[in-house]
């Protein structure tokens, strides 16, 4: 896993809409970063900014409440370019306190990029919002930095993103559809290196990217993500079914939330110091709760030869409330959390011997838990 140069992957599916015809009331895109950045206080996990630019087939979805009403759907010009109705949506956590939101605004979304008459490179390419402040993300044309700029009443960021290695630093596609029109594509960066600006000072971490279509009512999930410093990389995905599925608020916890039954499971290991990637289709995510509603996470990943147990508490919440109408005058409903972690446990178990906690410094991660079903 050596050290990367460039962006490597189809980057080009950054800028492309529509791979599956959309779906009326499902389809949803969406553009998506995750900042985890160094703490000069030494907060274990860090500060971390999450934003996205996003848009939705659906005349009115109630974002946290706010009416937002799209209008149409995504318009293309003759060389590529993207216009659609849309919403920019981010938080905060300084490593003290969250700020949520720190956008919520609706707007025009552009997508230019290469080869387009109005973008003059070869390669790369943008996506902004046409807003007062600016709301943007792009690669440049060389393929080895991508930007991010927001200008905020809580400050300005103005963040780089270099490639890491290999593995994290490809862009990884994937697509699947079934059937009914019904699917979801994804591309996505598992990592990149940090550097930056907030109001002037400087910044340094990680990032993540992912840039999402889904079609299709989903059910809840649990996903997490943690960057080691060494450049390795760890994940899970367990959609699930459980007695949440009809939930229609967002109170933190809730006592039916006692178990869920896996729809699929999931795990990857980017090892730098083993010098390979691991899949895991046995994943097993369990929750402890503290006083203040926050979970903690445990998390068991085994595929034969590795076996991953890791223990990340939350240290703060944000979260996305979606109310959707529905069919007979009914709403359906979506919490969607995300949870700056604090990596108190990790266990590697290979062919090699032991790893643990301590064999690693600075560890940032991000976990996911939903409950609700929109349609």
């Amino acid at each position: 896993m050596s050290e990367s140069q460039k962006f490597t992957g189809d980057l080009s599916s950054l800028w492309k809409l529509q791979n599956l015809p959309p779906i009326h009331h499902l389809t949803w895109d969406w553009w998506w970063w995750l900042v985890m950045l160094d703490d000069e206080g030494g907060n274990p996990a860090g500060k971390q900014l999450m934003v996205l630019w996003s848009t939705k087939d659906n005349p009115l979805v109630e974002v946290n409440g706010h009416p937002w009403k799209p209008v149409g759907r995504p318009g293309f010009d003759e060389d590529g370019g993207i216009a659609m109705d849309g919403m920019v949506a981010a938080w905060w956590y300084d490593g003290h306190k969250l700020i949520e939101p720190l956008i919520l605004e609706e707007s025009r979304i552009i997508v230019v990029s290469e080869e387009h008459s109005d973008w003059p490179y070869q390669k790369g390419g943008i996506v902004a919002s046409h807003t007062e402040n600016e709301y943007s993300m792009g690669l440049n044309p060389e393929e080895n930095e991508f930007w991010l700029k927001l200008e905020t009443e809580h400050g300005d960021f103005n963040l780089k993103m270099q490639p890491w290695n290999d593995a994290m630093s490809s862009m990884k596609v994937a697509q699947a559809e079934y059937g009914l029109g019904m699917g979801y594509g994804i591309s996505r960066l598992h990592g990149a290196l940090c550097t930056g600006e907030i109001d002037g000072k400087e910044v340094e971490g990680s990032a993540y990217f992912q840039k999402v279509c889904v079609q299709a009512p989903s059910p809840p999930w649990f996903w997490g993500m943690l960057h080691l410093d060494d450049g390795s990389y760890i994940d899970w995905f367990l959609p699930h079914l459980s007695p949440t599925l009809t939930a229609k608020d967002s109170r933190h916890w809730k006592k039916r939330d006692i178990t869920h039954y896996p729809l699929s499971m999931g795990g990857l290991f980017h090892d730098v110091n083993r010098q390979r990637s691991e899949r895991f289709s046995e994943v097993r995510v369990e929750r402890t709760c503290n006083e203040h509603g926050l979970p903690t996470f445990h998390v068991h990943m085994w595929n034969g030869v590795t076996e991953i147990r890791i223990e990340a508490k939350a240290v703060t919440r944000a979260h996305w409330t979606f109310d959707q109408p529905t069919r007979g005058g009914m709403k359906s409903h979506l919490t969607y959390n995300e949870y700056p972690l604090e990596v108190t446990k990790l266990e590697i178990d290979d062919e090699q011997g032991i790893r643990t906690r301590k064999d690693w410094g600075t560890i940032r991660g991000n976990a996911e838990h939903s409950w609700g079903l929109l349609h």
